[in-house]
């Protein structure tokens, strides 16, 4: 029997829901689905420039384990890319470090329940407007 995965550790969900190309309707589109763990590795690799070292152990995984998740989020990239397709960013083996929630109108991203629930950049400030991105 194999070891159970150990849950990958995202300090930081997205901003967005995944991309599409340009000029081509997204219901028209096939999509490629990108982890949590993917998007967090290439978010740490290349965007924050750490080194793969520094980037493991902010996810608690080993190095060859960052390495395997950075190369499936750079293969699935290159395909949306030349194939044309839509990404999606959902699923995969993780946890957040804090418990987050966006914003369903503003999609503002608040870190942590002390803000007690109302998001302050919408004029609603309506608790039932944010989604748990932890459930």
């Amino acid at each position: 029997m194999p070891r159970p995965k150990k849950k990958r550790k995202v300090n930081y969900p997205p901003k967005m829901l995944g991309f599409k190309p340009f000029g081509i309707r997204f219901r028209n589109t096939e999509h490629v689905v990108m982890q949590y763990e993917e998007y967090e590795a290439l978010r740490l690799v290349v965007y924050d420039n750490l080194s793969q070292d520094e980037a493991a152990e902010k996810m608690e995984v080993s190095r060859p384990t960052l390495t395997r998740i950075y190369n499936s989020a750079l293969k699935k990239i290159a395909q949306a890319f030349v194939e044309g397709k839509s990404i999606l960013i959902k699923g995969g083996d993780f946890e957040f470090e804090d418990d987050w929630y966006k914003c369903k109108k503003c999609f503002k991203l608040i870190v942590g329940m002390d803000n007690s629930g109302e998001c302050d950049d919408c004029p609603s400030n309506e608790t039932d407007e944010l989604v748990n991105l932890n459930e």
